[in-house]
């Protein structure tokens, strides 16, 4: 080694070095030890130990080892054989809407008509005046023929207008008041993409708009959320998704204007500013599907605007079908019965322009795709960008795709294309059973074929769609495991055989939405230098039988090393060296 110098030959030994020996220059402010340490790393799975100094990762290793970072300062809590896991993620959230469903009438609660009706009229008697009464949370499952109608509403009244959103953010309900004040008659055709639900006897609105263009017809009558109703809804969702482990979320569509502003935007600056925003974000700026190329100067002006604040908007959300009950999901082959199919919401020459345009400027492409035809179209729009771009470190990825061809899952894994499922859809439930109906027992075989994926080299990366379902990573991994919905165990399992291991779904829930949001040199395991985004549970889910998973509890969450939920000294009593 002639001419290598002294900084030299210790450089080579500290790449040469063990993780945890990295440590031994510096002392840790926290020591997390006898744990069940689950690192979601494939050359060290397991630890018993981790330090963490000035919120980052100092070592993981063995309890011994990792104790020589130990000073007189450093704080030491046993957790006493729990496990320790890295912070969950989520591909695909929703949290002003989500926000909002709880802060504005909500009726997510309401399992009947009647308790619908009990609850809007308890809204409607706090509301007085005259102006529109606005909320969210009903589902389709709760409705004879799946669709509500105005004359529940009108009961409650008739002389102001009354609008409701589903859970699932796919429809409108309106009274009569609210279909006149918008204009929308038996004249008023359906909008591309979208349905008006009619009378069939006399075919005036019967109260229910399907779909984003349908649902638009009443949007001026809607009042918009102000800054501070925004900024409420972000530090709701991240109370709620810190107390559940996450600390890493996708918000999967926000809006944008022409020059560049958002109120989204600002409202995220805001809460950051303020100190409030314990998690990682990636905004996905909503494509308007009722426009085309010309909305991308926007998005480049808003995704600059957001870098300015430190953060991160170079993600573009596009919604390109519906769903499966209302026969709005588009299909390779007809519905059950019937010769619909769906059609795709943006054409296929402007959904490969686009996304070709911006993966080319270093921007991500995330797809709304439920139907077989459309995860198709998605991928081939993925394909025509690779073949002008060649192979970009974008990570584009498809989200939801209860429907793919057998011919389309290796295509995951052969284009570099993250599979955002929803695991907790992938079982057997009241929509489940619409779903199935649609389609018919034979493409029922092949709903969410998550393993097919991983099989063909795919990879998986989970979210919850929240609030259209739980958005405990728990309940989720749970379900993945199983394919058995835990509110309903006696449902039978969706197709057992697509099933995938703990070790998987716990890397999609981890490691995997790092990936996605281009996080994962700073968090998504654990791993010296990363973020100490971490998770205690009060049990280790590897003893756990796989119908027991969901039974598991969250006891702390830190992020950047700072607890968010729980408290350290939760665990007995925490020693430090004086």
């Amino acid at each position: 080694m002639a001419g290598v110098g002294r900084t030299s030959i210790l450089a080579i030994a500290l790449a040469c070095a063990p993780a945890a020996a990295l440590a031994q220059a510096r002392t840790a402010d926290v020591i997390l030890t006898n744990a069940r340490v689950y690192t979601v790393e494939k050359s060290q799975p397991w630890a018993q130990a981790v330090a963490i100094r000035g919120g980052k990762i100092l070592a993981v290793g063995p309890a011994k080892t990792v104790a020589r970072t130990r000073g007189k300062r450093t704080r030491v809590v046993d957790l006493g054989g729990r496990m320790l896991l890295p912070a969950f993620g989520d591909s695909h959230a929703h949290p002003l809407f989500g926000g909002l469903t709880y802060a504005r009438c909500p009726i997510v609660d309401g399992k009947t008509v009647e308790q619908y009706k009990r609850l809007i009229a308890a809204c409607v008697a706090k509301t007085p005046g005259t102006g529109v009464v606005y909320g969210v949370g009903w589902a389709q499952t709760n409705f004879p023929g799946i669709s509500p109608r105005k004359e529940t509403l009108d009961a409650i009244s008739r002389d102001r207008p009354i609008i409701f959103g589903s859970f699932d953010g796919h429809g409108m309900w309106a009274n009569s008041k609210a279909l006149e004040l918008a204009g929308i008659t038996r004249d008023t055709r359906d909008p591309p993409n979208g349905k008006i639900d009619r009378d069939p006897k006399t075919g005036e609105p019967s109260g229910a708009l399907w779909e984003f263009s349908a649902m638009a017809l009443l949007d001026r009558l809607i009042p918009p959320p102000g800054p501070a109703e925004l900024q409420a809804s972000i530090r709701y969702v991240v109370r709620h998704f810190n107390s559940l482990g996450i600390t890493n979320w996708h918000d999967a569509g926000v809006e944008f204007a022409d020059d560049g502003s958002s109120d989204m935007v600002e409202a995220y600056r805001a809460v950051r500013d303020a100190g409030d925003l314990s998690t990682h974000v990636v905004i996905g700026l909503k494509w308007k599907n009722e426009r085309g190329l010309d909305q991308i100067p926007g998005i480049l002006k808003t995704a600059a605007r957001a870098s300015g604040y430190g953060l991160n908007a170079r993600s573009v959300k596009y919604y390109l079908d519906g769903v499966i009950p209302q026969h709005t999901a588009a299909m390779i082959e007809p519905y059950e019965g019937t010769a619909e199919r769906g059609k795709t919401s943006i054409p296929t020459g402007t959904l490969r322009a686009a996304i070709t345009d911006l993966d080319a400027r270093g921007f991500q492409a995330h797809i709304h795709a439920i139907g077989d035809r459309a995860v198709r179209e998605g991928l081939d729009a993925f394909a025509a960008a690779r073949t002008r771009n060649g192979a970009k470190d974008n990570r584009h990825f498809i989200s939801h795709m209860n429907m793919i061809d057998p011919a389309d899952q290796p295509r995951f894994g052969q284009l570099g294309v993250y599979a955002g499922l929803q695991p907790y859809w992938a079982s057997n439930y009241d929509d489940m059973d619409l779903q199935k109906k649609a389609i018919g027992p034979k493409r029922t075989a092949s709903i969410y074929p998550a393993a097919n994926i991983v099989k063909a080299g795919g990879k998986l990366a989970y979210g919850a769609d929240w609030p259209v379902d739980s958005a405990n990573p728990l309940d989720g991994i749970q379900v993945a495991l199983t394919r058995t919905n835990p509110q309903k165990p006696g449902s039978g399992a969706l197709g057992p055989d697509q099933a995938v291991t703990l070790a998987e779904a716990i890397a999609s829930y981890t490691l995997h939405v790092a990936q996605v949001n281009h996080i994962d040199q700073r968090t998504g395991s654990i791993a010296v230098g990363k973020d100490a985004d971490l998770v205690v549970l009060d049990r280790n889910l590897f003893e756990l039988l796989p119908a027991e998973i969901s039974k598991a509890k969250v006891l702390l969450t830190l992020f950047a090393g700072k607890p968010v939920f729980g408290h350290v000294g939760s665990f007995g009593r925490a020693s430090s060296t004086r």
